[in-house]
């Protein structure tokens, strides 16, 4: 049973790796400001807010009506779009250094004008902050060169 599973995600992976030729990698990238000394485990909360963010700002981008009349929220997948290939895989996030919150937002602001997906991160400040704080940015998913013309020259975390 075990070389069965084995063959599967072996076949799993040239399938994908043979794609990836063809058209590239998904990633999405999170830049996250080291100037606030945040505790690690704030900075892992952020993140995981950054990620989210964009999947639901991407699903209440695209509303659709139903014959009943009920507006869902919806993400479209379609074939062979960076989105579908994140979400179908290996969810790739990569997490690197911003230094201020003017660095975060104008790699926002980079982000929106390529229409990448992104979100920016806005903490309310009831526990590390007293006040409501821009913590971090989310970049992607969106094809890897497409990201790292943004962030490319980032350093890890």
């Amino acid at each position: 049973m075990l070389a069965a599973e084995n063959r599967k995600m072996a076949e799993f992976k040239a399938e994908r790796e043979a794609k990836e030729a063809k058209r590239g990698k998904s990633k999405q990238v999170i830049v996250m400001r080291t100037d606030l000394g945040m505790r690690k485990g704030k900075m892992i909360a952020q993140g995981a807010h950054a990620s989210m963010k964009v999947l639901l700002d991407l699903m209440y981008d695209s509303e659709l009506v139903y014959q009943s009349g009920k507006t869902d929220h919806v993400l479209e997948l379609e074939p062979d779009t960076p989105l579908k290939d994140w979400l179908s895989g290996k969810f790739t996030k990569i997490c690197v250094k911003g230094d201020s919150e003017a660095h975060i937002k104008d790699l926002y602001a980079k982000a929106q004008a390529l229409r990448i997906p992104c979100s920016l991160i806005l903490d309310a400040g009831l526990t590390e902050f007293e006040e409501p704080t821009y913590t971090c940015v989310a970049i992607g998913p969106a094809w890897s060169e497409d990201v790292d013309k943004i962030t490319g020259g980032l350093n890890l975390l």
